[in-house]
């Protein structure tokens, strides 16, 4: 996925000499090919992200197009503050990258792991939110980043889990991707890393539908509306916080429109108690497969059956 978004950021800066790529001092082995291709469009701010995001925005006022490139718990987390004020209040075209998302950083423990960065910026008016789950939906994410002309937070997780796709999706800003068709009674939608975890627990239950969410914000409320009035129990998977990101998101559009229960899988109100791999982290939160089914086991077990029979709304946390 990290090959995919150099690619694509090579290719525009290649055409466009208003690409500046400017990172918080990390990346180099990442962007060799950037730098000996467009030397000139590359800024190494050092380590202070803060000062990057507002030579960022001054450059966007200037006519560039800066893309702004950190770990997620530096950009957007260190830098929410210059983020809400230097460029979403000025409406700027800033592409802001986190890479690393969630628990990807295992070892580093709780200090570089970002498990808040989407509910930080949901709450900031004219930001955009993409979240890739493979190299494809990257593509096409940075393809409709670049086009926008506000901010926008590219959020990147594990980046070596395989595809979901077998190709290059059409991408609108707000749409569910559809990944795997089912008539219920169980729908799945879910973001970045989980997708492929979704497609696996998915498996438990045939006939399971699961859906995709690259863009988190905007989200569309009419295909999450016309998804809750399809199927009695939705699973939102994301490994961020259950709080403010995707299932929030969902949550909230199923609330004033189509009644079902959403079951909301993500990260508990808790940090990360140890160091470890990833897959002991994922493990550690209940973020497995194996440990999704049973999350949405004992979420099944807590309603009764007439209830779910009756289409009711809920939403609750597995």
């Amino acid at each position: 996925m990290r090959n995919a978004f150099t690619r694509a950021l090579i290719e525009v800066a290649r055409a466009d000499e208003r690409i500046i790529l400017l990172t918080g001092d990390h990346g180099y082995a990442l962007f060799d090919e950037f730098r000996r291709d467009c030397p000139a469009q590359f800024i190494n701010a050092g380590v202070a992200e803060q000062n990057m995001v507002g030579v960022s925005a001054g450059l966007a006022k200037a006519g560039f197009r800066p893309v702004v490139y950190g770990l997620s718990a530096f950009v957007p987390i260190r830098v929410v503050e210059q983020i809400k004020l230097d460029v979403c209040h000025e409406r700027l075209p800033v592409l802001l990258v986190g890479d690393g998302a969630g628990v990807v950083y295992s070892t580093l423990g709780a200090s570089h792991q970002s498990t808040e960065d989407v509910s930080s910026l949901r709450a900031l008016p004219h930001v955009s939110i993409l979240s890739p789950a493979d190299d494809f939906e990257m593509t096409a994410c940075m393809a409709l980043a670049l086009e926008s002309s506000g901010p926008v937070y590219l959020r990147m997780g594990k980046a070596d889990l395989g595809r979901v796709h077998s190709r290059v999706p059409q991408l609108d800003w707000g749409n569910l991707l559809p990944i795997s068709e089912g008539r219920g009674p169980i729908a799945w939608v879910a973001t970045g890393s989980m997708v492929r975890t979704a497609l696996a627990a998915s498996l438990h239950w045939p006939g399971s539908a699961v859906w995709s969410a690259p863009s988190i914000k905007p989200l569309s409320a009419r295909k999450v509306a016309d998804i809750c009035s399809r199927f009695r129990l939705l699973v939102v998977l994301e490994e961020h916080s259950i709080f403010g990101g995707l299932g929030s998101a969902i949550a909230e559009i199923s609330s004033a429109c189509a009644p079902t229960w959403i079951c909301r899988i993500g990260i508990r109100d808790r940090f990360s108690e140890f160091c470890g791999s990833y897959a002991y982290l994922m493990e550690e939160h209940g973020l497995t497969p194996q440990a999704v089914i049973r999350r949405v086991e004992d979420f099944l077990h807590r309603i009764p059956e007439r209830r779910l029979n009756q289409h009711r709304k809920a939403s609750l946390v597995a």
